[in-house]
């Protein structure tokens, strides 16, 4: 059934010369007619020839059927024929645009967009994403509890309100290698990226979502309350490992330098810098994080006094009052150099001996995402609680203090607070909150989410409401987004 290159004359319509129109090829014969102007149908009238050939996507159409049909063994011979299409290009480019226009040419190769300096500057300059009217409804979709899946419900409504990840999904970007598309994580998030934003009002059922989830991460089975933050990683890592067919993914068998679009967006580098307390000499490690887990006032971790701030003045953003903690006195801590003490000495490669040391940790790299989970859940020996303390964080949140580059600014006498927030790529825009309501034993898990700028909802499983920026800004937050500012487009 199959028409070889060289059997075709040319590959443009033979019966008005268009090469684009959806032109169809005869399975029959040698014959290339427009799908648009019903060429190919006449033809097909005419010649009794009744299959043809999408020869851009590779869909088989039946004029007696009036409709295309499946194949899987045609499927699977498009998707080898690409293959080869797509590694000749590389190399007679001449050619390949001749032979994509075959049978063999089905859909078309993406390659990853990195911005240029000048796209970079023309986002920084144009922060404004475009109106949209107040009442539209457009990605807003609540999920049905399939019995205590409150914890991957409110993940899902995270993600698919993720901008980039988004623009990626509803661009039609996965291509899938995998031997059973229907076991793939990936393929499943791209169908209910469509579904979300359908138009659909009706609640969403997410039922072969949870099968894959207890297929790949099967510490996660089952219909027990499970923790929103463990489903997060869990699926992000399973996101990541089916992303590795993806062109985008080639590199993913070494985690450091995986180009997925999981690690495009979730990814950043997290320096740890030991040092010798003896010599001062700096050992430094760069390690990848896709989230940061903070410590709250109220654990048995000892805590970071307050911040300065905290005495009614605006840090970073947050308002403080008296006695609030906020997520910069968390970040604050996060960051602080701590003291190893003499029961973790650590081998100095100056002094060549065991010394006492001080650890710091900061931000050597950025995620287009940055995600904060609050460690409200304790576990240990003696007890295991939920800490309910109050955490104020902001709309807008800057990371220039927490990031290496600043550190050693600092310790050269040299940093200074940028002002200019048209070039600070380290700002970024909350888009997404998830809480948790009840105790450690008992619970239920709702999110609150961004659907375009200062329009917020909040999502309680298949009911979605309305919610004033203040609703959210109070809540207690168990994971907090946030989206890189200059990146974030509608």
């Amino acid at each position: 059934m199959s028409v070889s290159l060289f059997q075709a004359k040319s590959c443009i319509c033979h019966m008005c010369g268009a090469h684009l129109n959806r032109l169809h090829s005869c399975l029959y014969c040698v014959f290339f007619g427009c799908f648009t102007k019903k060429h190919i149908h006449e033809h097909a009238k005419t010649k009794r020839h009744n299959l043809a050939i999408d020869l851009l996507y590779g869909g088989i159409y039946c004029f007696m059927c009036q409709d295309y049909i499946y194949d899987k063994d045609m499927e699977q011979i498009a998707k080898e024929e690409q293959r080869k299409a797509w590694k000749l290009q590389a190399f007679t480019p001449t050619v390949v645009s001749h032979y994509q226009c075959t049978m063999t040419g089905i859909g078309e190769k993406y390659s990853t967009w990195e911005p240029t300096k000048r796209e970079l500057e023309l986002l920084r300059h144009n922060p404004k994403r475009r109106k949209i009217t107040t009442n539209c409804t457009i990605g807003l979709r609540g999920l049905i509890n399939l019995g205590n899946t409150c914890f991957m419900n409110c993940i899902v409504q995270a993600l698919t309100h993720t901008p980039l990840l988004r623009d990626f999904f509803l661009s039609d970007r996965h291509k899938c290698e995998m031997q059973s598309p229907s076991s793939c994580l990936v393929c499943e998030m791209s169908t209910l990226f469509q579904e979300f934003y359908s138009g659909h009002r009706s609640p969403h059922i997410p039922y072969r979502l949870l099968h894959l989830v207890w297929t790949h991460a099967r510490h996660l089975a089952g219909y027990e309350q499970q923790d929103a933050h463990e489903f997060l990683i869990a699926a992000l890592d399973v996101l990541h490992r089916h992303c590795k067919g993806d062109d985008n993914g080639k590199k993913a068998n070494n985690p450091n330098h995986c180009n997925c679009i999981i690690d495009q967006i979730f990814t950043g580098g997290l320096q740890s810098d030991v040092t010798c307390q003896v010599c001062h000499g700096v050992s430094t490690t760069i390690d990848p994080f896709w989230d940061i887990s903070l410590d709250l006032p109220g654990s048995s971790t000892p805590f970071w006094p307050l911040s300065p701030g905290s005495d009614g003045s605006v840090v970073n953003g947050e308002s403080h009052v008296s006695g609030t903690t906020t997520l910069t006195d968390c970040l604050r801590r996060f960051t602080r150099p701590e003291h190893l003490g003499s029961s973790a000495k650590i081998k100095c490669s100056g002094c060549h001996s065991y010394q006492e040391s001080t650890k710091q940790l900061t931000m050597k790299k950025l995620p287009i995402v940055a995600c904060f989970h609050l460690k409200r859940f304790e576990h240990s020996a003696k007890l295991r609680r939920k800490i309910t303390t109050y955490v104020s964080f902001p709309l807008e949140l800057d990371m220039t203090p927490f990031m290496a580059s600043s550190k050693e600014s600092r310790m050269n006498g040299q940093y200074q607070q940028p002002t200019d927030s048209l070039n600070n790529d380290n700002k970024y825009s909350l888009f997404a909150v998830v809480n948790h309501q009840g105790t450690l034993e008992s619970g239920h898990y709702t999110s609150f989410i961004r659907q375009h700028k200062d329009q917020w909802f909040k999502c309680d499983d298949a009911i979605i409401t309305k919610a004033s920026i203040k609703d959210v800004l109070d809540s207690e937050g168990y994971l907090l987004f946030y989206h890189k500012q200059f990146l974030e487009y509608e």
